[in-house]
Protein backbone atom coordinates (compact mmCIF):
# COMPACT_ATOMS: atom_id res chain seq x y z
CA UNK A 1 0.00 0.00 0.00
CA UNK A 2 1.82 3.13 -1.41
CA UNK A 3 0.11 7.10 -0.47
CA UNK A 4 2.29 10.90 -0.80
CA UNK A 5 0.63 13.60 1.27
CA UNK A 6 2.38 17.32 0.74
CA UNK A 7 2.28 20.71 2.28
CA UNK A 8 4.13 24.08 1.63
CA UNK A 9 6.30 25.89 4.51
CA UNK A 10 6.86 29.53 4.39
CA UNK A 11 10.56 28.63 5.18
CA UNK A 12 13.80 28.42 3.21
CA UNK A 13 14.58 24.55 2.45
CA UNK A 14 17.38 24.36 4.39
CA UNK A 15 15.46 25.76 7.60
CA UNK A 16 13.13 23.12 7.44
CA UNK A 17 15.42 20.31 6.65
CA UNK A 18 16.97 21.62 10.21
CA UNK A 19 13.65 21.44 12.20
CA UNK A 20 12.32 18.20 10.85
CA UNK A 21 15.17 16.79 11.60
CA UNK A 22 16.20 17.52 15.24
CA UNK A 23 14.35 14.74 17.39
CA UNK A 24 13.91 17.29 19.92
CA UNK A 25 11.02 19.18 17.87
CA UNK A 26 9.39 16.08 17.32
CA UNK A 27 7.20 16.31 20.38
CA UNK A 28 6.00 19.60 18.92
CA UNK A 29 4.63 18.49 16.26
CA UNK A 30 3.86 14.51 15.85
CA UNK A 31 1.27 13.67 18.51
CA UNK A 32 1.39 10.02 20.03
CA UNK A 33 5.40 10.32 20.47
CA UNK A 34 6.60 9.06 23.74
CA UNK A 35 10.38 8.64 23.11
CA UNK A 36 12.67 7.88 20.75
CA UNK A 37 16.35 6.23 21.30
CA UNK A 38 19.54 5.58 19.44
CA UNK A 39 19.87 2.41 19.20
CA UNK A 40 22.87 2.26 16.76
CA UNK A 41 25.00 4.51 14.56
CA UNK A 42 25.10 7.84 14.70
CA UNK A 43 21.78 10.62 14.54
CA UNK A 44 21.14 11.23 11.13
CA UNK A 45 23.28 8.96 9.09
CA UNK A 46 22.80 5.94 6.66
CA UNK A 47 22.50 3.10 8.99
CA UNK A 48 21.59 4.53 12.27
CA UNK A 49 19.08 2.96 14.41
CA UNK A 50 16.58 4.16 16.64
CA UNK A 51 13.46 2.81 18.99
CA UNK A 52 10.60 5.18 18.73
CA UNK A 53 7.62 4.81 20.94
CA UNK A 54 4.27 5.84 20.33
CA UNK A 55 0.85 6.07 21.87
CA UNK A 56 -1.44 5.67 19.61
CA UNK A 57 -4.92 5.63 20.42
CA UNK A 58 -4.34 4.28 23.75
CA UNK A 59 -2.30 1.23 22.47
CA UNK A 60 1.80 1.08 22.76
CA UNK A 61 3.14 0.99 19.40
CA UNK A 62 6.99 0.59 19.39
CA UNK A 63 8.87 0.88 16.01
CA UNK A 64 12.39 0.08 15.10
CA UNK A 65 13.93 3.00 12.77
CA UNK A 66 16.15 2.63 10.34
CA UNK A 67 17.74 5.46 7.86
CA UNK A 68 18.48 4.31 4.67
CA UNK A 69 19.13 7.78 2.73
CA UNK A 70 19.88 10.97 4.25
CA UNK A 71 21.20 13.61 1.20
CA UNK A 72 19.98 17.15 2.94
CA UNK A 73 18.39 19.33 1.69
CA UNK A 74 16.88 16.83 -1.16
CA UNK A 75 15.74 13.88 0.89
CA UNK A 76 16.21 11.66 3.87
CA UNK A 77 14.44 8.03 4.12
CA UNK A 78 13.71 5.94 7.15
CA UNK A 79 11.69 2.24 7.24
CA UNK A 80 10.00 1.57 10.01
CA UNK A 81 9.40 -2.04 11.69
CA UNK A 82 6.90 -3.28 13.91
CA UNK A 83 5.39 -6.84 14.51
CA UNK A 84 3.86 -7.68 11.29
CA UNK A 85 4.37 -4.38 9.64
CA UNK A 86 7.10 -2.57 7.48
CA UNK A 87 6.64 1.21 6.48
CA UNK A 88 9.31 2.85 4.15
CA UNK A 89 9.01 6.40 4.62
CA UNK A 90 10.34 9.18 1.93
CA UNK A 91 10.70 13.12 2.98
CA UNK A 92 11.60 14.96 -0.17
CA UNK A 93 11.97 19.03 -0.03
CA UNK A 94 12.23 21.34 -2.41
CA UNK A 95 12.73 25.19 -3.47
CA UNK A 96 9.49 26.49 -4.26
CA UNK A 97 11.19 29.99 -3.82
CA UNK A 98 14.11 31.22 -1.59
CA UNK A 99 11.24 31.02 1.24
CA UNK A 100 9.04 28.40 0.54
CA UNK A 101 9.63 24.24 0.82
CA UNK A 102 7.58 22.01 -0.41
CA UNK A 103 7.64 18.98 1.13
CA UNK A 104 6.78 15.41 0.11
CA UNK A 105 6.40 12.52 2.32
CA UNK A 106 5.73 9.02 0.88
CA UNK A 107 4.70 6.44 2.39
CA UNK A 108 5.20 2.42 1.05
CA UNK A 109 3.59 -0.12 3.82
CA UNK A 110 4.22 -4.14 3.46
CA UNK A 111 2.55 -6.48 6.27
CA UNK A 112 3.02 -9.98 6.98
CA UNK A 113 -0.14 -12.11 6.34
CA UNK A 114 -0.97 -12.23 9.76
CA UNK A 115 -1.20 -8.16 10.06
CA UNK A 116 -3.29 -7.98 6.92
CA UNK A 117 -6.32 -7.71 8.16
CA UNK A 118 -4.69 -4.08 9.53
CA UNK A 119 -3.80 -2.74 6.17
CA UNK A 120 -7.44 -1.28 5.68
CA UNK A 121 -7.75 0.86 8.72
CA UNK A 122 -4.15 2.11 8.01
CA UNK A 123 -5.25 2.52 4.47
CA UNK A 124 -8.28 5.28 5.65
CA UNK A 125 -6.52 6.57 8.50
CA UNK A 126 -2.36 6.79 8.01
CA UNK A 127 -2.55 9.42 5.01
CA UNK A 128 -4.81 11.91 7.19
CA UNK A 129 -2.73 11.24 10.38
CA UNK A 130 0.24 12.28 7.76
CA UNK A 131 -1.59 15.51 6.59
CA UNK A 132 -2.21 16.54 9.84
CA UNK A 133 0.75 16.20 11.02
CA UNK A 134 2.45 17.89 7.88
CA UNK A 135 0.14 20.99 9.28
CA UNK A 136 1.24 20.76 12.56
CA UNK A 137 4.70 20.84 11.51
CA UNK A 138 4.22 23.71 8.92
CA UNK A 139 2.23 25.83 12.27
CA UNK A 140 5.21 24.95 14.31
CA UNK A 141 8.14 26.12 12.00
CA UNK A 142 6.09 29.03 10.65
CA UNK A 143 5.19 30.09 14.58
CA UNK A 144 9.04 29.73 15.87
CA UNK A 145 10.89 31.92 13.18
CA UNK A 146 8.18 34.81 13.28
CA UNK A 147 8.45 35.01 16.95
Amino acid sequence: MNFTTQVVIDLPRPRVIELVSDPGNLSKWQTGIKSIELIAGERNTVGARSRVVFDFRGFRLEMIETIVAYTPPDMFAARYEAKGVRNLVENRFFADGPERTRWVLSNSFSFSALMAFVSPFVRDSVPQQNRDAMQRFKAFAERIESA
